[in-house]
């Protein structure tokens, strides 16, 4: 991915936060417009759409497929900070659906596979069906296109019984993602109960500057959803001291095209990928300088890390990239 796609990215992301980019009004999206057909889950359980997984719920929904080397990963990862911080409320009033955009080949099995490599908990569902019944689904919340590469890379929010619905984008500021899927509730917009979390943007855990370097804007845009720096693995391995761990070429060659690594049998990638199960590191399609400005990146953290760590008072206390708690989440297999 290039520099400028990144930024796209998250202008569009703003522009959908601010914008809302409503999808429906109550008289439209319901009970009589959601297909209410018998839909398999990531558990092999049979549901059926509208009443188990929509009726009466605020959710959030988004579109993958299991082999896609492009941004399900990423998205779904981006999914998964933004349940982190809504433990209060996911699999309460708030739950999380992902549908399928390739049902001829994404069994429950491969769902679940795929599933567990990011999230284990309570609220969020995976569906696959039949191809046709599927496609119907997706075709009713704006994603028609039968050709599974070509999907929405967005989210869909929606309260079934107010009738609200939006669309927004996976790439927003986390924060921000998190307040519009609350903001579905009547209550919490009223101010009725408070977030268990801190709304307030994330900050280093030090009090380090957040500098605005492109390395670590790319890390907190794309990195950042799947790996930490210095608190442990997430959805894909700590990246402290990855700089020395690996060899510089092999780590750009890693963050630019794993999946040509990988054809080439690298062992170093087959290791990672017996490690870490489930969901492969996407094909970005970084470019060489932004390849070199995340590296750079990693190891100008990595050893601000080693010097606080350096530091008498300092010695029990561990970076945090990202303050949001982190659950019991698979992992990919990046370096």
């Amino acid at each position: 991915m290039k520099r400028g796609s990144v930024f796209l990215l998250a202008a569009a992301a703003v522009l959908s936060a601010l914008c809302g980019d409503v999808a429906a009004a109550s008289s439209r999206w319901g009970k009589d417009y959601f297909p209410n057909t018998e839909v398999l889950t990531q558990n092999g359980e049979t549901v059926h759409f509208y009443d188990d997984l929509i009726k009466g719920k605020i959710v959030l929904i988004s579109f993958i497929f299991t082999s896609c080397t492009d941004l399900c990963p990423l998205t779904t990862a981006r999914i998964t900070q933004v349940v982190d911080r809504i433990q209060d409320q996911i699999g309460k009033k708030i739950f999380v659906i992902s549908i399928t955009v390739d049902p001829e080949n994404d069994t429950p099995d491969k769902l679940k596979a795929f599933a567990d490599a990011f999230y284990k908990g309570p609220g969020w569902t995976f569906i696959t069906g039949k191809p046709d019944e599927i496609r119907a689904i997706n075709a009713k919340l704006g994603n028609k296109s039968e050709v599974a590469t070509d999907h929405r890379n967005e989210i869909v929010l929606g309260n079934d019984s107010t009738g609200e619905w939006a669309r927004n984008s996976p790439f927003a500021d986390i924060e921000n993602v998190e307040l519009a899927i609350r903001d579905m509730d009547p209550a919490w917009r009223e101010g009725h109960y408070a977030p268990a979390m801190a709304l307030a943007p994330a900050t280093d855990h030090h009090g380090l500057k957040l500098e605005r370097e492109p390395g670590q804007i790319l890390f907190k845009k794309i990195c950042a959803p799947c790996h930490t720096v210095g608190v442990g693995d997430r959805i894909g391995p700590d990246l402290l001291d990855v700089t020395v761990r690996r060899d510089r070429q092999w780590l750009g060659q890693m963050i630019m095209n794993p999946a040509r690594l990988r054809a080439e049998n690298d062992q170093t990638l087959a290791d990672l990928d017996a490690k870490f199960k489930g969901v492969r590191m996407p094909n970005l399609g970084m470019s060489a300088t932004d390849t070199a400005d995340l590296i750079s990146y990693l190891a100008k953290k990595s050893a601000e890390i080693a010097d606080l760590r350096a530091q008498p008072e300092a010695t029990h206390v561990h970076d945090h990239e990202d303050t949001t708690a982190h659950h019991d989440h698979g992992s990919t297999d990046n370096p």
